[in-house]
């Protein structure tokens, strides 16, 4: 039986999903790194690094290259390092956007939480009355007063 495409990419980024492996990738975007260099800029022991690393290089995520006694790891494709890319861009997005809405926050400070607004009709709601409004209910609500219900 084929696994489902959804369930397969979950179990994908189920393997990311470990910071150790994310801070590997993203050293590795820079070309080839000798292990001992990953112990030094990753700073854990050498064994939880190394199960780390085995975890991507059987996933296909990582390859393994040997020179001497010098074991290297490196990207297996560029994919990976689209991928990490994008994400930081989302992440920059969401961030952006949460700093936006703490710096309108910390602006309008606590008064304006208890401040009334006066709606399009006329009627003073508060901030609280309005924002209720907003969520999932919020069109019943409009809809019953529309129709002259309270």
């Amino acid at each position: 039986m084929q696994v489902p495409l959804y369930q397969a990419k979950a179990e994908f980024f189920r393997m990311l999903g470990h910071p150790v492996r994310i801070r590997v990738l993203e050293l590795l975007q820079s070309g080839p790194m000798p292990v001992r260099d990953l112990l030094a800029e990753i700073d854990i022991e050498a064994s939880n690094l190394s199960q780390q690393l085995g975890v991507l290089r059987r996933a296909g995520i990582v390859v393994s290259l040997r020179d001497g006694s010098t074991v290297s790891y490196a990207l297996a494709g560029g994919d990976v390092a689209d991928l990490l890319r994008a994400a930081r861009r989302i992440l920059t997005e969401l961030l952006a956007g949460q700093s936006e809405l703490l710096a309108e926050l910390r602006q309008a400070g606590p008064e304006s939480d208890r401040r009334a607004d006066t709606d399009t009709d006329g009627d003073t709601d508060t901030r609280a009355g309005a924002g209720a409004r907003a969520g999932s209910g919020g069109r019943a609500v409009e809809r019953a007063e529309a129709c002259g219900e309270p």
